[in-house]
């Protein structure tokens, strides 16, 4: 039995051009392609594709995930591991359910709060580990420490600049504006100032983060939210502006 390329996208809750990228990456090699062109995917296609959403969910990289899929050949070994950890993810999301019961229960009765009960199983660093692999220790504290040092309003007028450059990108990706023209670059521009407030933008570091806004589902729909396709052309736009203007000395 097998599955177009379509099919599973819509059943995992991704894209075909997800699916395509991890095809590009080496990790999910479709089990064949039709004289048409088009990818499917049979039952052991199926499980790995499982293992990468479960890993991604977990905080893996794309590189961090091959290497534990060229690692681990076992598959029900591997699968018992990601039990595992879901297992464990499943208890603390119940601890925070019963956190904010106890919370609840305690205020509208008028009673003490305790701190260790009102965090208990909340997790403020979910990121953490992905930006350091990613991107090393420094940077992640760096980030860190600097999101934390803002203000509400500070925070607010932060994400409202990355939203109108996203929307910016959308309509001039639906303008059919070319990603190397002197709109989009100005665009590109401002995302790069934008992402200068917590890192240094290296060539290197831009051109990989619009690789990650098209590969990686959860900035993917922050983009095509706006317009179909506005992912790729932020990745085809910044990657312009790095090669013409950054380096990574």
């Amino acid at each position: 039995m097998e599955w177009s390329i379509q099919d599973i996208a819509k059943k995992a809750g991704t894209t075909s051009r997800t699916l395509r990228h991890y095809g590009e990456l080496g990790l999910l090699v479709p089990s064949r392609i039709g004289g048409n062109g088009y990818r499917y995917y049979d039952q052991d296609a199926l499980v790995v594709l499982q293992r990468i959403l479960l890993l991604r969910e977990l905080g893996l990289g794309l590189p961090a995930i091959a290497d534990v899929l060229a690692g681990q050949r076992d598959t029900a070994a591997a699968l018992r591991t990601h039990l595992r950890l879901l297992e464990q993810e499943q208890e603390r999301i119940a601890r925070q359910i019963s956190s904010v019961r106890t919370t609840l229960d305690r205020t509208e009765k008028g009673e003490a709060l305790m701190a260790e009960e009102v965090f208990d199983g909340f997790d403020h660093t979910q990121y953490e580990q992905e930006v350091t692999e990613r991107w090393g220790r420094d940077a992640y504290e760096k980030g860190d420490g600097w999101w934390r040092s803002l203000s509400d309003q500070e925070k607010k007028d932060f994400q409202g600049r990355q939203v109108a450059i996203a929307r910016d990108f959308a309509r001039a990706r639906e303008r059919g504006l070319a990603v190397d023209g002197e709109e989009a670059q100005a665009i590109a521009r401002r995302h790069v100032e934008w992402l200068s407030v917590t890192v240094t933008p290296t060539k290197s570091y831009v051109i990989g983060l619009g690789e990650m806004y098209v590969a990686d589902p959860r900035f993917a729909k922050n983009y095509d939210r706006h317009a179909e396709g506005t992912a790729e052309f932020v990745r085809d736009a910044m990657k312009v502006y790095a090669e013409r203007h950054l380096s990574d000395d």
